[in-house]
């Protein structure tokens, strides 16, 4: 029997300057499941980094597209150019400024919601079925800051919260890999 192969893309920006965003923190959640099982996304490849994980019983990729938040569906699109896989076997992490501070929601298809990468996603991919956690980093107070604050800092009280939440979504990571996800949608989800 073949090996299930699985895609798992962080959403972010590249550069030492978005570090600790809150626009990065699917590049942190990446980071998070690579410590885990011990590996290293540090492979240059389709205008992405790329790390590579046996996780249950699943060949599993980890990917930080370099293109820019708008741009992660070029990224996405040249992998599959070279590793075809189903839409339903990729799983996009991406911030959430419509969800609270430390909420997630699973959702194995949907609209955008606005996201800029999610929006790049859709148009490469040709479908908005793709399963995707989004992680509420909290609403901007004022939309015209919206820029500013998707690419600012978390508090330190904040930072508190997003950790505890990293170490929630690393866990809905591995559920979706290993259970599916209907499972992690019922396990993460409210």
């Amino acid at each position: 029997m073949e090996t299930p192969t699985k895609l798992i893309v962080g959403l972010g920006n590249p550069g030492r300057e978005y570090e600790g965003t809150r626009h990065n923190i699917g590049f942190d959640l990446i980071d998070l499941v690579a410590k885990q099982h011990q590996v290293t996304v540090n492979k240059s490849a389709n205008r992405a980094l790329i790390g590579e994980a046996v996780i249950g019983e699943s060949r599993v990729f980890l990917m930080k597209p370099q293109t820019y938040m708008n741009l992660s569906g070029e990224a996405i699109a040249a992998f599959l150019r070279n590793k075809p896989m189903a839409t339903s076997d990729i799983f996009v992490i991406t911030d959430d400024i419509h969800l609270s501070l430390g909420r997630m929601r699973i959702r194995l298809t949907g609209s955008d919601g606005g996201h800029n990468g999610l929006k790049s996603i859709a148009a490469h991919l040709r479908t908005r079925d793709y399963p995707r956690l989004r992680i509420g980093v909290g609403e901007p107070g004022d939309v015209s800051y919206q820029v500013d604050y998707v690419l600012g800092r978390f508090s330190r009280a904040e930072q508190k919260v997003i950790s505890e939440t990293l170490e929630r979504a690393l866990a809905a990571v591995e559920t979706w890999i290993k259970e599916g996800g209907e499972a992690a949608m019922n396990k993460f989800n409210g």
